[in-house]
């Protein structure tokens, strides 16, 4: 194998920091003593552990050892001095203190992503949750006005625009077993600010008598623009008149949006 590749191999940071076994060991060190490259690669790698592992250790310099050797032996005795742990034994501990280190850090940077994604997994589902129950009540809103639309029961009025707005149309839907009415308002513009749409029903003879039946209130907030108004008991025709906000006693003619007889 080439010096590169051995370097490579990752071998050499085992030995260094002492997870080889004996063979292993053997053959890493006459591999540096025939390869000056492997062996200034082995000296790179226990300065750079030396060098980390530092950063962790106290430090105690020189002449405070010697102080506190010399109290201990007036104290106790003659100090007895320990043999210093082998080289490769104190790169092993230094070596397994960073690989702690860095696993740590690692399951923390996990952890958080871990985190990160429940949170952001939780909020979708929220949003999907809301949006769901949106569309449902809109699903059920459309049922019910296919439901008043496609009701045989129901009388259904067309109301035609007039000459304060030629182009506006309205559809009454009139169940008179029931009394319930139903008004199609999707042909109607937007009110004004501080207006509402009046829905009036109409006794036509002997004379013309106008009841009102309701307010078109919310007109924006009503995507499908249908109403339910008040209970009819006797048209002969009905009317939308554009009135003050609150509704007015009697329609104001010239704010007659649409008209249409029974």
């Amino acid at each position: 194998m080439e010096a590169k590749d051995y370097i490579e191999s990752g071998i050499l940071e085992l030995y260094v920091y002492g997870l080889l076994s004996e063979s292993e060991n053997i053959e890493v060190a006459e591999m540096a003593k025939n390869n000056s490259e492997i062996e200034n690669e082995i000296i790179s790698i226990e300065k750079a552990v030396i060098a980390l592992s530092s950063s962790f250790s106290p430090f105690h310099s020189v002449a405070n050892y010697e102080k506190i050797k010399a109290r201990l032996e007036l104290k106790h005795g003659k100090v007895i001095e320990m043999q210093p742990a082998s080289r490769w034994s104190q790169y092993a501990g230094w070596a397994a203190a960073v690989l702690l280190l860095l696993g740590v850090g690692y399951q923390t940077l996990q952890l958080n992503e871990t985190k990160q994604a429940i949170s952001s997994i939780g909020t979708e589902k929220n949003k999907i949750e809301r949006e769901f129950a949106y569309l449902n009540q809109e699903k059920n809103i459309t049922e019910k006005n296919l439901t008043i639309v496609r009701d045989v029961k129901n009388t259904g009025v067309t109301l035609g625009g007039q000459t304060v707005s030629p182009k506006s149309f309205a559809k009454v839907y009139w169940n008179k077993e029931s009394k319930t009415t139903y008004i199609d308002a999707a042909g109607l513009p937007a009110p004004p600010k501080g207006m509402v749409y009046q829905v009036w029903a109409l006794k036509l003879s002997p004379t013309l008598t106008p009841t009102s039946i309701g307010l078109l209130s919310d007109f924006e907030a009503n995507d499908q623009k249908i109403f339910a108004v008040d209970q009819t008991v006797y048209a002969e025709a009905f009317g939308i008149t554009l009135e003050p906000a609150g509704g007015s006693i009697s329609p104001t003619m010239e704010q007659l949006y649409t008209l249409g007889k029974v």
